[in-house]
């Protein structure tokens, strides 16, 4: 068997340990911008060498060794002819839930972009957003082009003026850096394997990440408190959950991670040291280089 087919074998079986460890960590909470970045690596590199150990072992055992004419037709073929079906079928597999995620999340933007033409209004307590008259508290945006923050009126009558500002500075901070981009692959993903722990705990971890990024963006405009007695208000009252296709400051539903987020808030944990930042960086890149430069040696 070549090399470049164990090698990806290897981290193929090792990003589902790897990506256990990294859900079960501290540290990504010191460093969101960081620990993300290592998720996209290591699901990027778990679908290059799954799908490149598949192709190499089913194309090794198919060729005839210097490359060229087939090898005898038997039962050993026969699987490495279905160890090249099946990397087809991942691939396949993986772009077509990638699309469908993408297309699920384009018709529940236009389907709140809709209603909200017909629903929402402008409210001088809130500049740049938009209300809808529903009792529960609610702060969500729709990012995409058109982009929208929107809060409801139930928000507008439990939050003072200090705290809707500081969640309006937490919407806009997912607007600008686009965090819907960054969640939708593993949303994809957990669609496809919703049976797989780790997929469960990748999106879960991802997203309660994307929450603490948007929280730290925020603080630095607005004072920590005001964001945290906002999350405890929205979160005591019940409300909070985002529409499909949005993204919300309180979605979190999970027990416990929006009780992290508030003391996070409060008490912010110290920053990783720099060596440990480039450490994660080189791992991260060798993540994606390696299975890559593999995948296009077979």
């Amino acid at each position: 068997m070549p090399a470049t087919v164990v090698l990806l074998g290897a981290f193929a079986v090792s990003c589902v340990p790897a990506a256990q460890l990294l859900a079960a960590a501290d540290w990504p909470r010191r460093c969101p911008v960081a620990a993300i970045a290592l998720w996209q690596a290591l699901g990027l590199s778990w679908g290059l060498a799954a799908v490149g150990a598949l192709a190499g072992f089913g194309l090794s055992g198919l060729t005839a060794p210097g490359g060229g004419s087939l090898r005898r037709w038997g039962p050993l073929a026969m699987v490495h002819l279905v160890s090249l079906a099946a990397s087809a079928a991942l691939l396949t597999l993986l772009c077509w839930i990638l699309a469908a995620a993408v297309a699920a999340v384009l018709r529940a933007r236009h389907r709140q972009r809709t209603l909200l033409g017909l629903l929402a209004h402008d409210d001088p307590k809130v500049p740049g957003a938009l209300v809808v008259d529903h009792p529960a508290a609610a702060a969500y945006c729709v990012p995409g082009l058109r982009s929208a923050i929107v809060i409801s009126a139930g928000a507008l009558n439990l939050l003072d003026t200090d705290e809707l500002a500081a969640v309006l500075a937490h919407e806009r901070a997912h607007l600008r850096a686009r965090h819907d981009l960054v969640l939708l692959p593993f949303t994809a993903l957990l669609r496809a394997f919703r049976w797989s722990a780790t997929a469960r705990a990748a999106n879960a971890e991802v997203a309660l990440l994307v929450e603490m990024l948007a929280d730290d963006r925020a603080r630095k405009r607005r004072p920590a408190r005001e964001l945290a007695t906002a999350l405890l208000r929205v979160g005591a009252s019940g409300g909070g959950l985002a529409p499909a296709g949005a993204l919300a400051a309180t979605g979190i539903a999970v027990d416990g991670e929006l009780t992290a987020r508030v003391a996070r808030l409060l008490r912010p944990p110290p920053g990783l040291p720099v060596p440990i930042i480039v450490g994660i960086g080189l791992l991260t890149a060798v993540l994606v280089l390696a299975p890559a430069t593999a995948f296009l040696a077979i």
